[in-house]
């Protein structure tokens, strides 16, 4: 495979020397609001208290994070004064409000937000989440598929990377119904798999896939640990599914559950990490003691990243290592025509 120029750089910007991603996730709305909403008792959470937790966790967390997910609601005008520009910038295109159908849910992007937009704000990247079950309604998943498939040609005019990240949920009549950006606990690792199948297909542009594990966190096990042989053949499946460099998300898991996760996705051929409340839960829950997260984010959340980053150095595969590169990775236009051959936007 090549890669265009913009989509090169933007990938090397995420990632560390070694082609690494040790990424951290700020763009979270609800899992951040709902929480500061009750703790207050306001119909809305205040809109200060949002982006000051967001301002928090770039200051506290950029240190050990390549590359940070911000989202264009709170913190990214806000953000670009407080991140180190040593730093990748990730921008969140999804809108977290989501439709419920009766066969499925329906993504759409932020309303006046674009791929453009975040090209011209210098973002090395965009992100995009799509609710996807391969079992969900005939029309829901043409229509998720186009919404994904509309991004990943805007992304490629844009010449910025595409990270694409996939939640499975339960249907309408299935058991632990959820609104909430929580991980469906009794998912079945095909649901997971054949999800990220479906949008392998270079038809879809994604450069790196941001995925769930295949088995519920409690249940997996870790390296060498009771059942962890039959747990790594779903996390070998998924990223023979990817095709491309992939990343594990947290959904939430706590500490140890999220190390377990990472060490099964490490030997499968994942590239690192982009994950948020595994990092900082904890510490937000002192909330509205500010003081007491900004302790709690040093005290906790940078001690774990640096333990997850250890890992990633020890046992996860340079980006430009995966097969889909063989280690080898070429721009394209390369040679003394590079201005006549690339194009601008909308070439």
């Amino acid at each position: 495979m090549e890669l265009s120029p913009g989509k090169l750089w933007g990938l090397r910007r995420l990632a560390d020397d070694t082609g690494r991603f040790k990424m951290t996730a700020v763009d979270q709305r609800p899992p951040i609001k709902n929480p500061i909403r009750e703790k207050r008792g306001t119909a809305e959470a205040p809109y200060g208290d949002v982006q000051g937790f967001k301002r928090l966790l770039i200051e506290e967390l950029q240190g050990e994070s390549t590359a940070m997910l911000l989202d264009p609601h709170f913190i990214l005008g806000r953000g670009l004064s407080v991140l180190s520009p040593q730093k990748g910038l990730i921008v969140t295109l999804e809108d977290s409000i989501f439709r419920e159908t009766p066969g499925g849910r329906l993504s759409a992007e932020i309303d006046d937000w674009s791929v453009e937009k975040i090209k011209r704000v210098g973002g090395d990247a965009v992100k995009v989440l799509a609710w996807y079950r391969p079992d969900a309604d005939a029309k829901v998943r043409q229509a998720q598929k186009d919404f994904v498939k509309r991004i990943g040609e805007a992304c490629r005019v844009y010449d910025i990377p595409f990270v694409f990240e996939l939640l499975v949920y339960p249907l309408a009549g299935e058991a632990n119904q959820t609104k909430q950006y929580v991980e469906m606990t009794d998912k079945r690792a095909s649901l997971v798999i054949d999800s990220v199948s479906d949008f392998a297909d270079d038809a879809y542009g994604v450069d790196v896939f941001k995925l769930e594990s295949p088995v519920p966190a409690r249940d997996v096990p870790g390296l060498g640990k009771p059942g962890s042989e039959a747990v790594q053949k779903h996390f070998d499946a998924l990223g023979k599914a990817a095709g491309r460099p992939w990343v594990m998300l947290s959904a939430g898991a706590h500490g140890p559950e999220f190390k377990a996760i990472l060490e099964h996705a490490y030997a499968a051929g994942a590239s690192g990490y982009l994950a948020g409340r595994a990092i900082w839960l904890a510490p937000f829950k002192m909330f509205p003691d500010w003081d007491a997260i900004r302790f709690g984010l040093r005290g906790e959340g940078v001690p774990y990243m640096r333990m997850l980053n250890r890992l990633t150095d020890d046992a996860a595969t340079p980006w430009f290592m995966h097969p889909a590169y063989g280690g080898s990775v070429v721009s394209r236009h390369v040679d003394a025509d590079f201005r006549h051959r690339y194009k601008g936007f909308g070439g």
